[in-house]
């Protein structure tokens, strides 16, 4: 805080740079209108559950405009919330007609407010922590901070885009005679076509317009009625029409008598809830065109002034009005008139990279748009007036210069004028218009192509600039899902499938992931997946038939031509054999090949998966055949790919820590139990969590001298290498110290030394210790020695269950013990339940089973085997809370049978 500064009292308001001053004119309602509100707890699966409320609620209010937005704002501060500060989080959601506010509360209220205004430092981004109010400054109209004694409300608005609600066009008002003329009953024709571009609809209007029933004319295509004005040298139609979004214009329509109907039309393309699409056509004659056609905006200050007197704006005669409100529907707009506007074949549209090196198709009509969209080319391909795109061209022959148009070649074209987009003198563009002919455009066009060029280039700029921001917000609200996704399993194989999962379809329609163990290893292909499921098999065993990519740390997207040169040489292939065979062998061998191949036939990217400072494997991306991909979709790869390989090697050193833990483990319990003549004996282990650490509980059973058997049960203080240490120390010790005929207390005594000798390192731990002999009469002998372990209860065929030792002082506290043996008779039909505290403490809520709890299962157990004993134990222990187990638990029965009555 600065000198004179006074601190908040309860909170803070932080206006964003660009939000209006409160008493701006708004003409919309603030009143707050719908309400929605959940509480998360402090969870890690928290913050994808709120993410997900917060896109449903404002998805359901019709606030698509700034849903991605509030996405990432409210990650950010439920992360805080649940996360780092490990409370709670309220999320409330609060509509007004003129945008949203969305609360993030929690019960942390410390005070800390970093305020741009008071020059306070808001902290490097890359830091953990801070970054909730970092985004809120930079994406919020409005934010702040509340606080109350035990509550932090954090806020964030976003106003929805400024328009006039339910409004598009309107004009003025006119007098009557000012109005255009229509019939007395104006009628106007509604016409569904599907996607096969037949008719499907036809109402009574279009029977009284046209003549035909619409059962005669459903199901037929409507291209057998239509008389479309074609451009010459064009093939341009009402089927390429129909495929548009939008669409309005003239045309005619054969009518039943014969004659043509002039009309006018108005197209929209739809989609059913299937997802099929079709295409509403609205059609009026020609002269009544004023009902469907939007009517023209105001001149704008530039405009220009037309013969009549009446101003025009040069941009609204060029496109058209109204213009559309996408960047793909202005673009294409733009070639469709630069090529009417020529008579020309042919016409592309390219933009600029933002180093301004490589132009990107991305429009083109009268070219397979298909094959070229995306497609780069570079700037200035050769020296001198038709090598640049900086400057307007004119080749009227490109048969004389091959290759100077890059985009042409192959198509047919042979005369061409090009002329850039400049948006204060920055190259954002190209626009160019082709013809089949030679010598068909000279320095005039040129310059006509320029005008238009001129007029349109701001409006392309701005509605490019308005893509890349809200690809620029789709692709961060894109990385915090796959973030949070990816972190959310240690699992190699699940994160492999995620990463490929996360590609695809949404950045590539292909994808492969290959690994690599270490320096020394090769790269394995490890993951494929395609968009079509039935593709996988074959593109699996293409990417197999070829050497991996070189494994290069540099970072970046790369060109990866190997898949598709195979598929290329395997089409090939196939079909030259398939010419050898029967015509009734041609089947799915061959059309297996091909349809591979046009699956890989595209563009193929490698990036590196590099994770501490080593290269772990490559995620490669591919396209179908002839296409490419987008600059930002690039982009959007690679941070992908940063995320994805540091999971994936967090993924492999989990995995390597479980399995090392997992074998450490086995080795501290017997590898198999010695069977015990004349006494039942069982065992049941079960680790607590997962991947669990080394240590804990452990058994034993094992030969000593003399016909006798050890056993023990036994629990060290925590779990690691410390206590694993101490694990494998006791059980080594006890079998080696029995065997060299010891006493069950002196066995106790010097393993009590030797963990003292560990120093720091040494655990204290709780063990039963006893001998077993088995009777001549049927019984077993045992002395036992129970140190500072749950006692052993004894289970008595009358259903009696009493302690069967007395407590004595655990090991590796005391240097001094003095610890005696308990001798214990087990008749025919008695048992003896050992158990580690996990069974006694196990919780539910405020109860514990304990000693008591654990008697009364035992109870229940009369004439069960000690099998069966076992289970019913861990059973009931296992039921008595609906929580995993927090503790590992061990149990060691061992019962004298009844003897068998003939």
């Amino acid at each position: 805080m600065l000198p004179g500064e006074q601190p908040p009292a309860s909170g803070a308001e932080h206006p964003d740079h660009g939000s209006l001053d409160p008493a701006d004119n708004r003409t919309r309602s603030s009143v707050i209108t719908a309400r929605a509100a959940h509480t998360f707890e402090p969870v890690g699966r928290s913050v994808a559950a709120a993410r997900a409320f917060v896109r449903d609620t404002l998805q359901g209010w019709g606030f698509g405009d700034v849903v991605d937005d509030a996405v990432v704002l409210t990650s950010e501060l439920v992360t805080n919330a649940v996360v780092h500060a490990g409370t709670a989080a309220e999320v409330v959601c609060l509509r007004s007609g003129d945008g949203v506010r969305i609360e993030v509360s929690d019960r942390y209220p410390e005070r800390e407010i970093p305020l741009q205004s008071s020059g306070v430092a808001m902290g490097s981004p890359d830091r953990e922590g801070g970054r909730g109010l970092q985004l809120c400054a930079a994406l919020a109209t409005r934010w702040g901070v509340e606080y109350s004694p035990a509550h932090k409300h954090v806020w964030f608005r976003l106003d929805l885009p400024e328009r006039q609600v339910g409004t598009r066009t309107a004009g003025p008002s006119v007098s009557t005679e000012l109005l255009p003329l229509a019939d007395e009953r104006v009628r106007v024709a509604v016409i569904q076509i599907d996607s096969e571009g037949a008719v499907s609809a036809w109402n009574d209007d279009a029977q009284e317009l046209f003549g035909y029933p619409a059962k005669q004319i459903i199901g037929k295509p409507l291209t057998d009625y239509a008389a479309w004005p074609h451009t010459p040298g064009t093939s341009t139609g009402i089927a390429e029409a129909l495929r548009l979004s939008r669409w309005e214009g003239s045309y005619g329509i054969r009518a039943a008598d014969g004659r043509v109907v002039p009309v006018y039309a108005s197209h929209l393309r739809v989609r059913d809830p299937q997802g099929e699409p079709s295409t509403v056509c609205l059609l009026v004659r020609d002269d009544e065109r004023a009902v469907l056609a939007t009517p023209q905006r105001g001149a704008a200050a530039e405009s220009a002034h037309r013969a009549d007197g009446q101003s025009t704006d040069p941009f609204e005669t060029f496109i058209g009005s109204p213009a559309p409100d996408d960047l793909d529907g202005l673009l294409q707009r733009t070639v469709e008139r630069s090529r009417d506007m020529l008579d020309g074949d042919a016409a592309f549209l390219l933009l600029a990279t933002d180093d301004e090196t490589e132009l990107e198709v991305r429009a083109t009509t009268g070219l397979p748009s298909a094959r070229q969209r995306f497609a780069r080319v570079p700037v200035d391909t050769g020296s001198g007036r038709y090598g640049t795109a900086r400057m307007p061209a004119v080749h009227e022959d490109l048969s004389a210069v091959p290759g100077a148009v890059p985009l042409l070649n192959g198509t047919g074209m042979r005369s061409v004028v090009t002329v850039p987009l400049k948006v204060e003198g920055r190259l954002t563009g190209s626009l160019g218009v082709a013809a089949e002919g030679a010598g068909r455009y000279s320095n005039e066009e040129a310059l006509r192509l320029q005008f238009a060029a001129d007029r349109i280039a701001l409006a392309v700029e701005s509605a490019r600039l308005g893509e890349l921001e809200r690809l620029r917000r789709g692709s961060l609200s894109f990385l915090v899902e796959a973030s949070d996704l990816l972190a959310g399993t240690l699992d190699r194989d699940q994160t492999l499938a995620l990463m490929a999962q996360m590609t695809v379809p949404t950045l590539a329609t292909w994808c492969a992931v290959y690994t690599i163990a270490d320096t020394a290893s090769e790269p394995y292909l490890s993951y494929v997946l395609h968009e079509d499921e039935e593709r996988i098999d074959g593109l699996k065993a293409l990417l197999g038939r070829i050497d991996p990519p070189e494994p290069v740390p540099t970072p970046g997207a790369r060109i990866w031509p190997a898949p598709a040169r195979a598929a290329h040489e395997a089409a090939l292939e196939a079909s030259v054999r398939s010419l050898d065979d029967e015509p009734h062998h041609l089947g799915s061998g061959i059309g297996s090949t091909l349809t591979t191949a046009a699956s890989v036939g595209g563009e193929t990217v490698v990036l590196p998966l590099v994770a501490r400072n080593r290269v772990i494997g490559m995620l490669v991306l591919g396209k179908p055949s002839e296409d490419h991909f987008r600059q930002e979709n690039l982009e959007l790869a690679e941070d992908l790919s940063r995320r994805a390989a540091l999971a994936l090697d967090n993924s492999r050193l989990y995995s390597e820590r479980m399995a090392i833990s997992q074998s450490l483990q086995r080795s501290l319990l017997p590898p198999d139990m010695p069977e015990v003549p004349g006494v039942e004996v069982e065992v049941i282990y079960r680790a607590a969590g997962e991947g669990n650490e080394v240590g804990g509980d452990f058994y034993d059973l094992f030969t000593i001298p003399d016909g006798a058997y050890g056993f023990a049960i036994g629990d060290v203080c925590g779990t690691g290498p410390e206590a694993a240490a101490v694990t494998g120390l006791a059980r080594h010790a006890l079998r080696l110290l029995a065997r060299e005929g010891y006493s069950g207390p002196a066995v106790l005594e010097r393993l009590n030394n030797a963990i003292l000798d560990e120093g720091e390192r040494s655990r204290f731990l709780t063990l039963l210790y006893g001998e077993l002999r088995p009777q001549e009469d049927g019984s077993a002998l045992l002395k036992v020695v129970c140190a500072g372990h749950p006692l052993p209860l004894r289970l008595r065929q009358d259903g009696s269950v009493e302690a069967a030792a007395e407590p004595q002082p655990l090991l590796g506290v005391m240097d001094d013990l003095e610890l005696y043996e308990q001798t214990v008779r087990l008749e025919s039909g008695d048992v003896l339940l050992c158990v580690t505290d996990g069974i006694t403490e196990r919780r539910e809520g405020s109860r514990m089973l304990g000693d008591d709890g654990l008697a009364e299962v035992l109870k229940g157990c009369t004439g069960l085997t000690a099998g069966a004993v076992a289970a019913r134990v861990m059973r009931a222990v296992e039921r008595f809370a609906a929580d995993s187990p927090s503790d590992d638990m061990a149990i060691l029965t061992m019962r004298v049978p009844e003897p068998q009555r003939n």
